[in-house]
């Protein structure tokens, strides 16, 4: 399958934008406890009746757009590290209960309910196998303005930024989220794009999700315009005929613009970057996907400065 930002410039999008799908919300079945001892020691001190089970990712569907599925232990690790009241409920199998000790205990304090449940349940309640062993329902962090990102930024200190245009595969985003955080670098979401932090994504992403500033972009001229004016270049990453990254002079506030998979790059959007930039290779593939380019790319930057300092 070819590269999220492998296709080159397309054709400009029309202003208006196709909504998300309105398909009705689905409900999965009540999961029940597994039965336990006279102690009910696994049973949550918060736990209630079960109540109808909400769809796996419910980023847009109405009254829980609030509220996010979690699954995966170090996404939910990240989660109670953080931001610990953000905690809704709580699932595990009984070989987790040792590991999450210290998340039990603060559920039993502050009258969060968790309970102790078989795999299969923990199946369906993430929608995935991949869950190991742990699902929470947690409050979302809505994404930072642009202007609150910028003004919480250190004057004139060297940023690193990715600007997203398009991509929406949860397991690039998620691998995206990671890579940003390794290298210290944050996330611009483009104006009213349905993008948004999932269940999915935040478990590829190994709980880098808490530690990403993610930023919601004005529309795309005042964005480009807002962020030069606090010093910023916006660099297009073309497969070809860009210039070879590992040569270029990067500058110390910079914006990586990548495209959308399968589409590339928005043409206005790559034509109004002041740099645009390729990843040299030995040509036995078209190109790397999103992900892995977006990892090659900000890794150049975070060595360019030290080469510098």
């Amino acid at each position: 399958m070819a590269g999220p930002w492998d296709r080159g410039p397309r054709p400009p999008r029309d202003a208006a934008r196709r909504p998300p799908s309105g398909r009705p919300e689905k409900k999965w079945p009540a999961v029940a406890s597994r039965p336990r001892g006279d102690d009910g020691a696994p049973s949550g001190a918060g736990a209630e009746a079960d109540p109808a089970l909400p769809p796996v990712d419910t980023a847009h569907h109405g009254a829980r757009r609030e509220e996010l599925r979690l699954y995966g232990l170090n996404a939910v690790e990240a989660v109670f590290r953080r931001r610990p009241q953000a905690i809704r409920k709580l699932w595990l199998a009984e070989a987790r209960l040792g590991v999450l000790k210290p998340l039990l205990a603060w559920c039993v304090k502050h009258r969060v309910g968790y309970r102790v449940v078989d795999t299969a349940d923990l199946d369906r309640l993430a929608g995935s196998t991949h869950h190991e062993g742990v699902v929470a329902d947690v409050l979302r962090v809505a994404p930072l303005s642009l202007d609150a990102w910028l003004d919480g930024l250190p004057t004139h200190a060297p940023t690193l930024a990715i600007w997203l245009d398009g991509v929406g595969n949860p397991h690039n985003f998620g691998a995206i989220l990671r890579s940003a955080a390794h290298f210290g670098a944050a996330v611009l979401l483009p104006h009213r794009s349905p993008l948004a932090l999932s269940g999915a994504a935040a478990r590829v992403a190994e709980g880098a999700a808490e530690a990403v500033p993610l930023v919601r972009l004005p529309p795309a001229d005042a964005a480009m315009a807002r962020l030069r004016d606090t010093g910023f270049a916006l660099a297009a990453t073309v497969v070809r005929d860009g210039a070879d990254l590992f040569a270029a002079s990067l500058p110390p506030r910079l914006v990586y613009v990548m495209g959308a998979e399968g589409e590339g790059m928005d043409a206005g959007l790559a034509a109004a970057c002041e740099l645009r930039l390729s990843i040299p290779g030995s040509g036995a593939v078209e190109s790397l996907n999103v992900a892995a380019a977006t990892a090659v790319f900000l890794a150049q930057w975070v060595a360019a400065r030290r080469t510098r300092a």
